[in-house]
């Protein structure tokens, strides 16, 4: 009988200790300052686009716990690397540069670039003899940034540590314009203070793919594939969607 209760409390152990070591835990890195997509509210929690994605991703993998690293726009993929947080869903475009870095999961939705300038503007254009000598801002490592450098090189480039931030410039009459993210712009074109800007011309990059990186040769890419496929085809992505966007960024 002592030897059937020894065996039933190594039992209960060896059970209690497999169900704390299956609960798992992710961090999912945010840069918080790129508002629809991610930001805070009044009272600090991040918001938006990519981190409801995020835990409906999260809740499909059947993660316990899913927490938020808020890392600058800079840093954001040396952090990824450096074990800050497991998956960075930040709006990242996918691009060449940084495939070398990071892996991305496939995109979970598409983005275009567009210039936005002050309404009064009625002339401006999107061309290069137009914009040579013109001061645009960008924020700086994004896709945005490197089409003005590369693309435009006679446009005098401004580039920002946050999207927020140029803005002010542009308010403030710094910059004749801004090249961003369209649904980005879209957001921001509704408030007051962009009240009086709209978009110029059209998109200079009509496909802009947005993935989730993870650190090099991480199995996890396989699982945010998978739940990413089930949210769109649950219904569940069109909610997040909607709730955000009167149209599909799919």
């Amino acid at each position: 009988m002592q030897n059937y209760k020894k065996f039933l409390l190594a039992a209960a152990v060896s059970m209690a200790f497999s169900a704390t070591a299956m609960a798992e835990t992710l961090k999912m890195g945010i840069e918080a300052a790129y508002p629809p997509f991610n930001n805070k509210d009044a009272s600090g929690n991040v918001v938006g686009f990519d981190k409801d994605i995020g835990d409906a991703l999260c809740a499909k993998m059947k993660i316990e716990k899913c927490e938020v690293y808020v890392s600058d726009w800079d840093g954001i993929i040396p952090a990824l690397n450096a074990k800050k947080f497991d998956f960075l869903i930040s709006s990242l475009s996918i691009t060449d540069e940084r495939k070398q870095a990071v892996d991305f999961t496939d995109p979970y939705y598409s983005n275009k670039l567009q210039f936005i300038a002050p309404k009064a503007t009625a002339d401006f254009k999107t061309d290069a003899a137009y914009l040579k000598g013109k001061i645009i801002g960008a924020q700086r490592a994004t896709l945005a940034g490197t089409y003005l450098e590369d693309k435009l090189p006679d446009t005098e480039a401004k580039l920002y540590d946050t999207q927020e931030n140029a803005y002010l410039d542009l308010t403030s009459g710094r910059l004749d314009g801004i090249l961003a993210d369209k649904y980005v712009q879209y957001e921001w074109l509704k408030s007051k203070d962009g009240s009086a800007y709209e978009f110029k011309g059209d998109p200079v990059v009509e496909s802009d793919k947005i993935g989730i990186a993870v650190r090099k040769g991480d199995p996890l890419r396989e699982r945010l594939n998978k739940a990413l496929a089930e949210i769109k085809a649950d219904g569940t992505y069109k909610k997040i969607n909607d709730k955000y966007f009167p149209f599909s960024i799919e």
